[in-house]
């Protein structure tokens, strides 16, 4: 899942941004990864099922089906964090409390078709159009009028995140890698799991820039124990720290 558009929105920018990754908004996704024929359900109560969430990875914010129906059980009981049923709150949660890109702080729009909901993040710089940073890849995880949105991806336009594979197993040290279109592009790597409240690896920074040039880098990360890691790739500096930024999700297996 990956790439990036940030055109801003038709903003008059002196130079070039794109954006960001997953599934089905026309162009490349990250999240297109090969249809699986397997699934898991789990059976939370006699009659009571959840289904898989394949063939996405889920990201963030339930790490499993049981995260999922115990927020459901919670939410029937007090209605707490409600947000959970708001794929644009869940967007914009997701970039600001989960990747940390405080400056990524508004919604510009979304889209809705049969592989899920795809929200545009970014922001409104002081002149100028809005920008878009990313658009992230959301789907409804169970069934029912309370089935929680999960992010499971970005859509990729002109920055991409390729290497590893989406649904790849993951080892450290990570190469990791893809393409952008922009100019004096400076692009840094996170790597995150939901359980941590910071990153478990980090690599600062490899210069990049052109038109779908290639860029590459070697994260190394430690502290990994959930079963799906969040790979992010950001770069920016014109406007603001983060302008842009993509995503894809890898499996991680304990050694």
């Amino acid at each position: 899942m990956r790439v990036w558009h940030l055109v801003g929105r038709g903003g008059v920018l002196a130079f070039v941004l794109v954006g960001s990754v997953l599934a089905g908004c026309g162009t490349s996704t990250s999240t297109s990864i090969p249809p699986t024929t397997t699934s898991s359900t789990i059976t939370t109560a006699p009659s009571t099922t959840l289904p898989s969430i394949a063939p996405y990875l889920a990201l963030w914010p339930f790490r499993t089906v049981s995260d999922v129906q115990s927020w459901q059980q919670a939410y029937s009981s007090s209605g707490i964090d409600a947000w959970h049923l708001n794929s644009s709150t869940t967007a914009l949660n997701f970039t600001m409390d989960y990747l940390g890109f405080m400056e990524v702080n508004a919604v510009i729009g979304s889209t809705t078709n049969g592989s899920g909901t795809h929200v545009s993040v970014g922001f409104h710089p002081t002149s100028g159009s809005s920008v878009t940073s990313a658009v992230v890849h959301l789907v409804r995880w169970g069934t029912g009028s309370n089935a929680p949105w999960e992010v499971v991806g970005t859509d990729d336009t002109t920055f991409s995140l390729t290497i590893p594979a989406y649904g790849a197993t993951a080892s450290s040290p990570l190469p990791v890698g893809g393409t952008i279109t922009g100019a004096d592009e400076n692009i840094s790597v996170n790597v995150r799991q939901p359980s941590s409240s910071s990153a478990i690896g980090s690599y600062c920074c490899t210069p990049a820039g052109g038109t779908g040039s290639p860029w590459s880098a070697t994260v190394s990360y430690a502290g990994a124990t959930d079963p799906v890691l969040t790979i992010v790739a950001a770069t920016g500096g014109h406007i603001q720290a983060v302008e842009r930024f993509t995503v894809t999700g890898v499996r991680f297996t304990a050694p």
